[in-house]
């Protein structure tokens, strides 16, 4: 019996990024089976576990930003027994190189980076024009050197875990019989790339007026903006709007996402989470653009005003006054969930 080609994949640091990495996943795969490994910070785990190409995370066990040299070293040394046959390092810097080298691994794939020569034996320099997505560069790097992308190249799609969904149900007391918007708020960059809260609120008194429940995602960190957003939903409707943020794991939301009838989110990992789910997404972006990384998936609606300020990429508005934001109307967001076949009539009649 042949042995399956042995593939370590050194993943990104950030939620968006480990999604759209799933589509370098299932180019290698497309390329010959394989066996591939996530060597990726911890909390990514529980993203690894929903992808049916990957068999298994390894958890980095340095913070991001620290060296850890000799950490770096005895990771090698264990990697090395599992006699990769190629290590693909998706981050651009040094260190990220340091475990597949000393592991011993005889093929490092990876764009020119910070002074990695010799760490990286199969060096690709990266045309940015001809890559413009996060995503084609991924995949990329999935194939031979100089070959073109696959046409067209593969989406991420996640797999949500339905015992997980019924637990969730259960213990955080929702209603999986009526329809679910999630809201994802959350502006772990900065206030530039959040719709305002306000605006959050008043789409989720027009949504729960049509039958529907808001559930709104997010870290801990993102808990009183729930609350807020509830409380902009106003008497009455605060009773359908469910503030999840802090109560459930990253596993958790990607499970919760699975289950609702759409998404409205910001530019965020989440976005992607919900896309490679193949949920209805309205994605709104201030800050940023969705050029460079757009949520892949058919059913989505970009709000973008494409104002001459954009896209600033800055975590505060440089001018004060976040009109790239601010001047995308919940009604406008309402009429793209719509144009997604949902919301467009009262979800209690729409059995």
């Amino acid at each position: 019996m042949t042995q399956l080609r042995q593939v370590l994949v050194v993943g990104p640091s950030w939620v968006g990024d480990m999604v759209m990495a799933q589509s370098l996943f299932m180019t290698l795969q497309a390329e010959g089976p394989c066996e591939i490994d996530v060597l990726a910070p911890g909390w990514s785990l529980a993203i690894l576990e929903r992808m049916p190409e990957v068999r298994g995370g390894i958890a980095m066990p340095l913070g991001h930003g620290q060296l850890g040299l000799k950490e770096r070293w005895r990771l090698g040394r264990e990697l090395a027994k599992r006699r990769y046959d190629q290590a693909i390092v998706l981050p651009g810097s040094l260190k990220s190189a340091l475990a597949p080298f000393f592991a011993g691994i005889p093929r490092r794939t990876a764009f020119r980076g910070e002074m990695r020569y010799g760490l990286v034996n199969d060096m690709r320099p990266l045309d940015k024009a001809a890559l413009p997505m996060t995503v084609q560069r991924f995949v990329a790097l999935g194939r031979a050197a100089g070959k073109p992308l696959p046409q067209p190249f593969p989406r991420p799609r996640l797999v949500a875990n339905p015992a997980n969904q019924t637990r969730l149900c259960s213990e955080l007391g929702l209603d999986a019989a009526r329809p679910a918007i999630a809201f994802m708020p959350g502006a772990e960059y900065g206030p530039a790339k959040q719709w305002p809260l306000a605006h959050y609120g008043a789409l989720a008194a027009l949504l729960v007026a049509r039958g529907y429940q808001v559930w709104v995602l997010g870290s801990a960190k993102d808990a009183p903006a729930g609350e807020e957003i509830a409380a902009h939903a106003g008497e009455g409707k605060g009773e359908g709007v469910h503030n999840l943020c802090g109560r459930t794991q990253l596993g958790d939301a990607v499970d919760l996402l699975g289950l609702c009838a759409a998404a409205v989110t910001n530019d965020s990992g989440l976005m992607h989470v919900a896309a490679a789910l193949d949920r209805p997404l309205v994605a709104v972006y201030g800050s940023s653009t969705p050029d460079h990384t757009p949520p892949l998936s058919e059913r989505v609606a970009v709000r973008y005003l494409r104002l001459e300020c954009s896209p600033c990429f800055k975590r505060v508005c440089p001018l004060g006054h976040t009109r790239c934001l601010h001047e995308i109307t919940p009604d406008s967001v309402l009429a793209a969930l719509v144009t997604l076949g949902v919301a467009a009539q009262d979800a209690r009649g729409a059995a």
